[in-house]
This record gives C-alpha cells, sequence and structure tokens, in this order.
C-alpha cells in the first residue's frame, strides 16, 4: 500500500521513484520539500519533489519530521 497524501509532509524523509528509474525501480532517499500531486491518493505514489530538485512518485516514509 502506497502512503497517500495525508502521510506525507514536507521535512518527511522518504525514498521516491523517479521517471527514468521506473523500469527498475530505483529508489532514491531524500527530504521532501513540495508535495506535487493534489489529489489525496495516486496508485503509483504521490509525486513529491525533494530539497534536492529530484521529483518522484513516493514509495515509502523512512521518517516523519521532528
Amino acid at each position: 500500500m502506497k502512503p497517500t497524501r495525508k502521510d506525507i509532509t514536507p521535512g518527511s524523509r522518504v525514498a521516491i521513484v523517479q521517471k527514468q528509474d521506473q523500469r527498475t525501480s530505483r529508489k532514491t532517499e531524500g527530504v521532501v520539500q513540495d508535495i506535487l500531486t493534489k489529489s489525496p491518493m495516486h496508485p503509483h505514489g504521490i509525486k513529491v519533489r525533494l530539497e534536492t530538485g529530484e521529483v518522484g512518485r513516493v514509495q515509502e516514509i523512512i521518517s516523519s519530521p521532528a
């Protein structure tokens, strides 16, 4: 089950899959800067922008902000 929009907040540490990595499912870890998906759920994961500028869909939440 993929995380929903309400589970993700800016500052959360997450693992995303970027567009170019969708075939291999290679995950990139980072801290959420912006949530780009407007709907509460998405079958492929909520799209976010990390603080590094990378964009991808959240596969798992590693930790929530303190």
